[in-house]
C-alpha cells in the first residue's frame, strides 16, 4: 500500500492528486486491476471530476457550502458538522479501472482529494489490486 501526504492550506480546497496517484500505478507494474483510493478523515472526501476548468471545482464547493453551510446550528461541538457533511455527501474512497498500467480515466476526469476543515496535514492511501 502507497501513502500520498498532503499539506492542505485553506479550509475547503480541491486538490488534484491524479498525477500522484498515476505514478504510483505506473511503478505498480500492474497491467490490468483496480486502483483504491481512501482517505481516513472524516472532514474530508474524494471525488473524481472535470479538471480542465477550475470553475467546476469553485462551482462544487460553493453548492457543498449552500447544502452545508458552515456555521449553522449543529449540534457537533467542535464547530466543524460542515466539514463531516461534505465528506460524508463526497465519500472517502474510490475505485478506477487500470487498464495497460494507466487509470482509466475520461478525457476531462481528474482525481481530487477535498479538504474541508484545513489547512491540515492529511494522507491518502492508495493500493494497486491487478496482474502484473
Amino acid at each position: 500500500m502507497n501513502q500520498i501526504q498532503l499539506s492542505t492550506a485553506k479550509k475547503t480546497e480541491f486538490i488534484d492528486i491524479t498525477t500522484k496517484v498515476e505514478r504510483i500505478v505506473e511503478t505498480s507494474r500492474v497491467t490490468n486491476g483496480l486502483c483504491v483510493i481512501f482517505s481516513p478523515h472524516t472532514s474530508a472526501g474524494l471525488t473524481i471530476n472535470e479538471n480542465a476548468d477550475p470553475s467546476v471545482r469553485k462551482d462544487i464547493i460553493n453548492q457543498l457550502d449552500k447544502i452545508a453551510p458552515r456555521g449553522a446550528n449543529y449540534v457537533h461541538l467542535e464547530g466543524n458538522a460542515d466539514a463531516h457533511i461534505k465528506a460524508s455527501l463526497l465519500g472517502s474512497s474510490l475505485n478506477v479501472i487500470i487498464k495497460d498500467n494507466s487509470l482509466v480515466l475520461g478525457t476531462w476526469q481528474g482525481i481530487y482529494f477535498c479538504e474541508f476543515d484545513g489547512p491540515r496535514q492529511r494522507k491518502v492511501y492508495v493500493n494497486i489490486i491487478g496482474d502484473r
